[in-house]
């Protein structure tokens, strides 16, 4: 039987510390919520190995390294309103909750919201809500939001998003060009909005993050 707390530390000490994320509020958020329950039990033992972990529907948990860099890059601080998009079953929003005021999560499986809903109340997070919808609709009713946090790849940043973000928001995503991915961090000034690459990674592409299709004649 593996002891899951210690797995929990290990994944701290050697995935995420040795990446170069210092944020107290990063290590410790990842310290706290048991990765193993947001995972099917089939999966649970590979729950903190340096892998993507399948959750079904054709979905995975991000690694912790990639997820880690990418919470670090967000720079996420306990006033924060943030928007959590496509976390499956939860493990994001469960995370994300301890390091901000509030987040709002939204998920387009009906059976993954039901997941992390029941989860979440299991593990008393209390300024975290996660409803059904279009990730890349985001959500734009409780906005503007201070950062937008995209579990998964993306081909294209929708305007729709990037017009949720507060006046110094910031949208953090793993943006996909074939088979090459970077994590991008976009930020909004005023009426401007610029972007800047942080680190080499690649994710799955997320239903409604695809590009067009063009046709040619």
């Amino acid at each position: 039987m593996i002891d899951f707390r210690t797995a929990r530390h290990a994944m701290v000490d050697n995935q995420v510390r040795p990446s170069n994320v210092t944020r107290y509020a990063v290590i410790e958020a990842m310290l706290a919520v048991p990765r193993e329950l947001f995972v099917p039990r089939s999966w649970r033992e590979v729950a903190y190995a340096g892998t993507e972990v399948p959750i079904g529907h054709g979905r995975v948990l991000m690694d912790p390294r990639t997820f880690a860099m990418m919470l670090d890059a967000a720079d996420i601080d306990d006033a924060d309103l943030v928007l959590d998009l496509a976390p499956g079953t939860g493990y994001s929003t469960a995370v994300i909750a301890r390091m901000c005021e509030a987040v709002v999560a939204i998920e387009p499986e009906r059976t993954f919201v039901e997941t992390a809903q029941k989860l979440l109340v299991d593990l008393e997070v209390v300024n975290a809500a996660v409803d059904s919808g279009d990730p890349a609709a985001g959500d734009p009713a409780h906005g503007p939001y201070d950062v937008i946090f995209v579990n998964g790849g993306v081909e294209r940043v929708p305007e729709a998003l990037t017009d949720q973000l507060k006046d110094g928001g910031r949208l953090v995503a793993i943006v996909r060009a074939g088979d090459a991915g970077r994590c991008r961090v976009y930020q909004r000034s005023g009426k401007a909005l610029s972007d800047r690459a942080v680190f080499d990674a690649t994710t799955p592409v997320l239903p409604g993050f695809e590009k067009p299709v063009e046709f040619v004649f």
